[in-house]
């Protein structure tokens, strides 16, 4: 299959897809990441050409880590909107790739880029079918099966339709978001006004990366009170528990600790049992 895996910036997809990513491309899938954005907005020293040459390298070195591609748009962070000229970029990128499954935003966010982002692939759903829009490329026979990240936030609340268990590749996980030092080291705690307790060494930073430990008896109410990535990424089991039981049954459902939560977008084909065990097999 064909894996497309759209985020707004370098470090999206990383953060909330990552898991899904490993499990496709460990099954010889075809995974591609696309950031929309140069991400250089993303850091409080480097001015724009230094950051946004440094995250295009730590993409490199995200992407070796399960074996996928990642792509890098030249739109400057801050300045990506859904206009026609980027909606025909898009559509001819999908019909080239051909995916089976696209991944994306949904449209209410807290940053203007990936509201933006999820918009233009929603704009793009149909228009893949339409040959008479971008006629350079051919169009596809049928939409894709569009799916959205899971986000926090309430108006409308985000509400899964696949919960997955990634407890065997939350490694990689972490591993892939510790390529992107300039983000989960320097921005993003500038931001959060936590630059101060980042260790120096990798090793102590790894650590501190992964947060509040999270083990086989930790509850799901306790993950949710906890800090660091190990919660970020265990926060789906938390909280979807019943969606985890339902599909992997009651012993399995219960033990697991890391998930990724997606829901299905209405804009794009859509899933019958069938065709959900074929695209989201495990």
């Amino acid at each position: 299959m064909n894996i497309l895996m759209i985020g707004a910036h370098p470090d999206d997809c990383d953060l909330r897809c990552s898991g899904l990513a490993s499990l496709y491309a460990r099954d010889g899938h075809r995974v591609k990441f696309l950031s929309m954005c140069d991400g250089s907005g993303g850091h409080h020293i480097l001015n724009r050409d230094e950051i946004a040459a440094r995250r295009w390298g730590e993409t490199r070195e995200a992407a070796k880590v399960i074996g996928i591609e990642y792509d890098v748009w030249n739109i400057p962070d801050c300045e990506i909107v859904s206009d026609l000229r980027t909606r025909a970029r898009l559509v001819n990128y999908i019909r080239e790739f051909r995916p089976d499954v696209i991944f994306c935003h949904r449209t209410n966010d807290y940053h203007a880029d990936h509201r933006a982002s999820g918009l233009l692939v929603q704009e793009a759903s149909y228009l893949l079918i339409v040959p008479n829009y971008c006629p350079e490329t051919a169009a596809l026979k049928r939409m894709p099966v569009i799916m959205f990240f899971y986000d926090g936030f309430k108006n409308p609340p985000f509400v899964p339709d696949i919960v997955i268990d990634t407890d065997d590749v939350v490694e990689d996980k972490f591993r892939m978001i510790d390529k992107h030092v300039s983000q989960v080291y320097e921005w993003l705690p500038y931001t959060n006004g936590t630059l101060d307790q980042v260790p120096s060494g990798p090793e102590a930073r790894y650590e501190w990366l992964h947060g509040d430990k999270i083990t086989a008896d930790t509850a799901d109410d306790e993950v949710i009170g906890m800090k660091g990535y190990s919660r970020r990424f265990a926060l789906a089991a938390a909280l979807y528990r019943d969606k985890l039981i339902a599909r992997y049954g009651e012993e399995r459902g219960r033990r697991i600790r890391f998930a990724e939560a997606y829901a299905l977008s209405e804009y794009g084909t859509q899933l019958t049992a069938e065709t959900e065990k074929v695209l989201f097999p495990y």
